[in-house]
């Protein structure tokens, strides 16, 4: 698997790339060491180049710092490797309740790859007044996700909309949860998509 070739056609052709995913058998751990580690620096090298380099000005006076840098970009990361642990055990437990496959591994590679779009849309931390392009990046994971529901957990046709629904919801309570912790520990605003 070719990371950058990957990423690439599960953004932009996501339909076809699912076909050929869902034959691969990939375990989690590789999963991640080999894609996912690599792009969740995306948006953690952004977020300490926007707050630790760049900054922004809150009323005329910039606001920027190493330290500010660092914390974001951990925040980041974190929360991509974290939230997409936890997607996959939601979409791995919810599985059976949907006539859904249940293998933690097809689920992990599920949530990372959705993930992608969010790992990209990250470059949009370097500047302040753009994050907000992160976050509409990951309204386009939804997209993936939706598409990769029925081949990834091979979720009843008659059933990939309530699959999808509870997924997303999942996802929602995931990012507000991880969101909440993560900024108490670093101590500062969360940015979690």
């Amino acid at each position: 698997m070719n990371l950058i070739d990957r990423a690439k056609n599960i953004l932009f052709s996501p339909k076809t790339e699912w076909e050929k995913i869902q034959g691969e058998t990939i375990p989690h751990v590789k999963m991640l060491t080999t894609y996912l580690l690599w792009l969740a620096l995306i948006p953690a090298v952004a977020a300490f180049i926007g707050w630790g380099v760049i900054g922004h000005k809150v009323l005329f006076v910039r606001v920027a710092g190493f330290g500010l840098g660092i914390r974001y970009a951990l925040m980041q990361f974190v929360s991509v490797i974290g939230g997409a642990y936890l997607t996959a055990l939601a979409f791995y437990l919810v599985a059976p309740h949907f006539g859904a496959k249940k293998d933690f591994d097809k689920a992990f590679q599920l949530a990372a790859y959705c993930y992608t779009a969010v790992c990209a849309g990250g470059v949009f931390y370097i500047m302040w007044s753009l994050s907000f392009l992160a976050g509409i990046a990951g309204l386009y994971g939804l997209y993936i996700l939706w598409l990769g529901v029925k081949p990834m957990l091979e979720v009843p046709e008659e059933k990939v909309t309530n699959y999808f629904i509870v997924a997303l919801l999942c996802m929602v309570v995931i990012s507000i949860v991880l969101g909440a912790i993560l900024g108490a520990v670093t101590g500062v605003g969360t940015t979690l998509v």
